[in-house]
């Protein structure tokens, strides 16, 4: 069985993690936190200290990359809370290390923020070039191509929707809210266990140098989907604003339930 490297265990990280040991691979992870690393020894994991900035990286990263047959890079760019983060830059530096250390085969978990959002709901595949406007989304999209051209690693990208699964729905932030903007924008969600199954795809089909969107076939209006999983959830319904057009976008999930044979089974 080949050797898994995953930087930055959290909310995918961790249960993917736990996944590939089940599956007989040996696994090495990551976190930035001290405090974390006697948790994930117990898994199984080998476990190392690694934090990825602009500056550089922190904590023993060519041992950790050693003897690594496939790297995932699963680590937050944290743009949501602070826009201004160089997320390219990190990793940029990460690049350079992952050249140093023979590492040939990489997946880099990316997210449909690289698409824009119009009032005209475009649906997006993987042959539509990313043209986010926003700070956050240019970011991925620099990150994903200082991967993409690097020559002397194949990295697959994979694009994941809105996350959702293991206590996580984005209802739980918007209940109760008021004046929420764009009641008709498509929802683009996919589950924690899609998420696990497409990479777990993505490994046996041994496919690099590839991109994929990954988001549940579905996607009925926000307004709609968030109140009536508030009712489900026994939660206050979320209230939409009318006032201004809905921007959204559609993204098509056709390539990886075509290439890999992925079938998304949880829902959302």
């Amino acid at each position: 069985m080949e050797n898994i490297t995953i930087l930055g265990t959290g909310w995918l990280g961790l249960p993917l993690a736990k996944m590939l040991l089940a599956e007989g691979f040996s696994v090495k992870g990551s976190t930035t936190s001290a405090h974390k690393m006697p948790f994930l020894k117990t898994e199984g994991i080998d476990a190392f200290q690694i934090k990825v900035t602009s500056e550089g990286i922190e904590g023993k990263i060519e041992e950790f990359l050693s003897e690594t047959d496939i790297l995932i890079i699963d680590f937050p760019p944290g743009l949501r809370k602070n826009p201004e983060i160089h997320y390219s830059e990190a990793i940029k530096k990460l690049a350079e290390a992952i050249e140093a250390s023979g590492v040939k085969k990489l997946i880099f978990v990316s997210s449909i923020s690289v698409y824009e959002e119009t009032e005209s709901f475009p649906m997006y595949t993987e042959d539509t070039l990313p043209n986010a406007t926003s700070a956050s989304g240019k970011e991925i999209i620099s990150a994903e191509k200082i991967l993409r051209e690097n020559a002397i690693f194949d990295t697959t990208v994979i694009r994941f929707g809105g996350l959702m699964g293991a206590g996580r729905h984005p209802v739980k932030y918007l209940a109760g809210r008021k004046a929420i903007a764009n009641p008709m924008g498509p929802v683009n969600l996919i589950h924690l266990e899609d998420c696990l199954l497409v990479i777990k795809k993505l490994l046996e089909n041994a496919i690099f140098g590839e991109v994929y969107n990954a988001v549940f076939p579905l996607n009925p209006p926000k307004e709609r989907y968030y109140q009536q999983k508030a009712r489900e959830m026994g939660l206050e319904l979320p209230q939409f604003d009318h006032y201004l057009p809905s921007v959204g976008k559609v993204i098509s999930a056709s390539k990886v339930m075509r290439e890999l044979g992925v079938e998304f089974g949880a829902g959302i």
